[in-house]
């Protein structure tokens, strides 16, 4: 059996909330990685349609001031990133008789 909400096929759990609800997620839990004059853009926006929801749908309202309280996933790093190695010192050997 599909799920189809509003003439649309989810292909993930937070697509079906997203279509179900009508609420973008990120919207009020915001991206892994944005700045301060980006967050604060993204709040201001989220409180408008919070407040817009507030009004017309208190369950939905409920469940977007929920989606504040929480933190956004740290994004996982790069497949090409070079990762950090760790130093080792180097240890040289005198006197030691090995036969080529």
């Amino acid at each position: 059996m599909k799920n189809i909400v509003a003439g649309r096929e989810p292909v993930t759990a937070t697509e079906f909330v997203e279509l179900a609800l009508g609420i973008d997620l990120e919207l009020f839990t915001g991206p892994a990685a944005e700045s301060a004059l980006e967050r604060a853009a993204r709040l201001d926006v989220a409180f408008e349609v919070l407040a817009d929801l507030e009004d017309t749908d208190p369950e939905a309202a409920a469940y977007a001031r929920s989606l504040m309280r929480t933190l956004p996933l740290k994004p996982l790093p790069a497949a090409g990133r070079p990762r950090r190695s760790v130093r080792r010192p180097v240890v040289s050997v005198t006197g030691s008789g090995v036969a080529a």
